[in-house]
């Protein structure tokens, strides 16, 4: 059920990838709507992925008196800060698109901030139907959440087209928003009925330490491999009008693979690995955990190959009309060779990561997220970034070999762990009882 809603997602997700190009291509306007739109697509995809990596864990640990008093005070104290963070980004668009997009002029730098503030509300709509899409997946309904890009991909695509001719590029965040405001409607109805039984349940209520430590991990954990994006976006826009855009769209496609690949695995396994780990059968998670990511790297490989293989005939086939021309082709296709190892990398560590996030280990995650970005800092200076600009292929290496490196050491570190539970000796007292 997962899978074929990222799959309806993915192919929406495309059409909306195809507007963007027909419309704008690879031209000064595109770099704009990149800049803004990406790390709002970016946050919401990592709120989205906090809750439901993080939250439902921990109702699903939980009898159904707790879960009720869970559920209420975290869907409180989780809307407060969605409403505050919107709120923020709306007052302070301008400085933030000055960090995300130095190298813009400042006509697209204006655009940008116009195009940020009215996303700005989309933060607050889609984290809380997250909330709401958790306690779904505590019953193991997926089918409203798995929907969720295909929602907001689609109104984006329907906004853009219907509003081009009457506030041009601005319809594209209006159709984002509006996207994210119908999917929370969705999932609110679709869960009223089980939240309306969790109010008649009263329980023990959880401390806000409790409700909020173990998403905080995980939303670091997610801001860290963002940053990792985040910096070779900044990167790009000293590279003159397009080259922001075309890692954009180089960006659309591998993440498009990783979440295909990631997803109907990783979230139909966090309730599993988190009833594993309630029955104390840690050595059946690891075990299911080892599984799962043998699978994933011949999955990632072979999509890694693929892409490099057919990386220009692909784009030309998806986006090569309107205003994106051969020569955007090209640029893309540049770009993408030094990108396509992030499929695996990428996919890989985001896999390890939430199987141990609801394994209930998060400082492994948290800390193998460090070593990307700083391995993409490390070898934008060592190359030079001014080289890397005049060289599009050489613009993501750095990010890809930061995924890679960085999924190595969260695997060195699982390898580590396990082996020390392993040799872990007995307690004293069972000794003693043998």
């Amino acid at each position: 059920m997962v899978g074929a809603g990222i799959l309806a997602g993915n192919i929406v997700g495309f059409a909306r990838v195809g507007v963007t190009a027909w419309f704008l291509g690879t031209r000064a306007h595109a770099d704009a709507l990149a800049v803004a739109v990406g790390p709002v697509d970016t946050l919401t995809t990592a709120i989205i992925n906090t809750l439901l990596v993080s939250f439902v864990p921990m109702l699903m640990l939980r009898g159904s008196a707790d879960r009720a008093a869970m559920f209420t005070r975290g869907a409180r104290v989780y809307a407060g800060i969605l409403a505050a963070l919107s709120a923020f980004v709306l007052a302070l668009a301008s400085p933030l698109i000055s960090l995300l997009g130095p190298g813009l002029a400042t006509e697209q730098h204006d655009q940008a901030v116009v195009i940020l503030r009215i996303l700005a509300p989309a933060i607050f709509f889609a984290g809380s139907s997250a909330i709401y899409a958790a306690l779904l997946y505590t019953e193991r309904r997926f089918i409203i959440p798995a929907f969720y890009q295909a929602c907001v991909n689609g109104a984006t695509i329907g906004a853009a087209m219907l509003l081009w001719n009457v506030i041009g590029i601005y319809g594209f965040p209006v159709g984002y928003t509006l996207g994210t405001a119908i999917q929370l409607i969705l999932t609110w109805s679709a869960s009223r009925g089980l939240a309306r039984a969790l109010k008649d349940v009263s329980g023990t209520v959880p401390r806000l330490s409790e409700i909020l430590i173990k998403p905080s991990m995980f939303l670091l954990y997610a801001a860290l491999i963002s940053a990792n994006i985040l910096v070779t976006r900044a990167f790009a826009t000293h590279g003159g009008p397009g080259m922001a855009a075309a890692f954009d769209y180089c960006l659309r496609g591998v993440s498009v693979v990783v979440a295909y690949l990631v997803y109907p695995i990783a979230n139909s396994l966090v309730p599993e690995i988190a009833q594993l780990q309630r029955s104390n059968n840690t050595a059946g998670a690891y075990s299911v955990i080892g599984r799962s990511v043998r699978i994933m790297a011949a999955c990632a490989l072979g999509a890694c190959g693929i892409g490099l293989l057919m990386r220009t005939q692909v784009i030309a086939i998806l986006f090569q009309r309107g205003s994106f021309t051969q020569e955007s082709t090209l640029l893309v296709s540049a770009v993408f060779l030094g990108f396509a190892p992030a499929i695996v990398g990428w996919s890989l560590m985001d896999l390890g990561s939430r199987c141990l996030f609801a394994l209930g280990c998060p400082k492994l995650p948290v800390l193998a997220a460090i070593v990307p970005v700083s391995i993409n800092v490390i070898v934008m200076l060592a190359f030079g970034w001014p080289y890397s600009l005049r060289h599009p292929s050489m613009l993501a290496v750095g990010a890809s070999a930061g995924l890679l490196a960085g999924f190595a050491a969260l695997y060195i570190s699982l390898k580590m762990t396990k082996l020390a539970q392993v040799l872990e000796p007995e307690p004293a007292e069972v000794v003693s009882a043998n």
